[in-house]
């Protein structure tokens, strides 16, 4: 297969005669695309749709980079693909319609402890996928993880004796515990279930989709869209937004910074004080709201 990417290298090297600094960045940017597409969807670059570009995207920001960063790349790839398009690589450029915000980044949304549970009791455990679907939920707001995370954890990963998850992020490996429904639900899972859904005896993959194959990023969306659906949340509910309010609901019950860092994976504890922030403005907002003289 063509290299497209040294193709645009070579590109802005000689036709384009772009400073080197100029070209460090886009290709840095554009490799790391390319790198992550590969890993979490197992695609090319000359496949990504515009779905694949705003979940990287999301990665991105979810990861801790500034808006700044997230701008640039998004420019990256739209310059790209349409190098691409241009010399007849592509038809069409999947970078269509996507907006970062060049500014302030807003707090994100989260779900109340009540949404929370209406969510989770959304899986009806009547049929493997009832089984697996209430797992996977259950994992995800017990653990807070990515849904890069969860879809790449292997069987091998989980170790229910001691009740904790083994998840490998991008720069480290940490060991999250489960709270007990969460362990019960992937105990259930795991005994009853997940052998009687995988493709192949050798599958590794602790989540499964319906094939029997990995469960994909896209996979995981379309089944918490679902349950969002039936639970009648009407919140903006994203993987990411079950991420956030597992971390706010944890500092609102007594967790610390250090701590909750390091269940998120957080290199940077910078990032993990985004949620004091949040909490911080909801104290205000219902201080606004309940105060006689506010």
């Amino acid at each position: 297969m063509l290299d497209f990417i040294g193709a645009y290298e070579n590109y802005l090297t000689k036709v384009k005669q772009a400073s080197a600094n100029t070209i460090a960045s886009y290709m840095r940017d554009i490799r790391q695309f390319a790198d992550w597409l590969r890993h979490c969807e197992d695609l090319d670059v000359v496949d990504a749709t515009q779905v694949n570009i705003s979940h990287y995207l999301a990665h991105l920001e979810d990861d801790g980079r500034s808006a700044a960063t997230v701008s640039r790349s998004l420019a990256s790839l739209k310059n790209f693909y349409g190098y691409l398009v241009s010399f007849g690589f592509l038809e069409s450029t999947p970078v269509t319609d996507i907006r970062v915000d060049r500014g302030e980044k807003k707090l994100p949304q989260i779900l109340t402890g009540r949404e929370i549970e209406l969510l989770l009791a959304q899986p009806a455990c009547v049929d493997a996928k009832g089984y697996r679907d209430k797992a996977m939920l259950e994992v995800m707001y017990a653990t807070g993880m990515r849904v890069t995370e969860l879809i790449s954890l292997d069987i091998d990963a989980v170790n229910l004796d001691l009740g904790v998850i083994k998840c490998n992020g991008a720069k480290k490996s940490r060991s999250i515990p489960l709270y007990p429904a969460a362990l019960r639900a992937l105990t259930v899972y795991i005994h009853d279930v997940r052998s009687g859904m995988l493709a192949y005896p050798e599958e590794k993959a602790l989540f499964v989709n319906v094939n029997g194959m990995r469960m994909s990023r896209q996979g995981f969306w379309k089944i918490l869209k679902h349950y969002q659906e039936t639970a009648h949340i009407e919140k903006e509910l994203t993987p990411h937004t079950l991420r956030h309010s597992f971390a706010v609901h944890l500092l609102e019950n007594g967790a610390d910074l250090g701590s909750l860092q390091e269940l998120m994976g957080h290199s940077d504890i910078s990032s993990t004080q985004l949620y004091t922030q949040m909490i911080n403005q909801k104290l205000k907002s219902v201080y606004e709201k309940c105060h006689p003289k506010a």
